[in-house]
């Protein structure tokens, strides 16, 4: 493992994006070539989900294993280990509380919220997109 000195990290840091991240732009364009309309980085709903699918009132989120604690407990593990550990555990921690706090706010008011891994969406795209297909059939079902 590199280590990196302050200002290489803070550089670093500095060049994460929060918007259009290579993982929208591919579930986006995916999802666009199927013909779904769709509201990037919708900021009229808490959170800002990355994408919103206002006629079927799905939103998506697009997560980051790293910042979004995939494998929490594994992930902790390491952290604890590591440089500044304790600082990332204290913000992983409230990131994953903040998603929930979200989730169960945006379902409370009538949206149906999906979350996907970067790598899943990554390496198995036509998959979220089928994931999302059929919440939109289930919800014409129910409707």
């Amino acid at each position: 493992m590199d280590i990196l000195t302050k200002e290489q990290r803070k550089k670093n840091m500095q060049h994460i994006k929060a918007k259009d991240t290579k993982i929208e732009i591919i579930l986006r364009k995916a999802l666009w070539k199927k013909g779904y309309r769709y509201r990037k980085n919708y900021n009229k709903l808490l959170g800002k989900p990355d994408i919103v699918l206002p006629k079927y009132n799905i939103v998506i989120f697009c997560d980051g294993e790293f910042f979004h604690g995939k494998d929490w407990e594994l992930l902790k593990n390491k952290l604890k280990k590591s440089n500044n550990g304790e600082f990332w555990i204290k913000k992983i921690s409230r990131n994953r509380e903040r998603d929930d706090e979200i989730n169960k706010r945006l379902s409370f008011e009538g949206w149906t919220v999906l979350r996907f891994w970067g790598e899943d969406i990554k390496k198995h795209t036509d998959e979220c997109v089928k994931i999302i297909e059929e919440t939109i059939f289930d919800q014409n079902i129910s409707d």
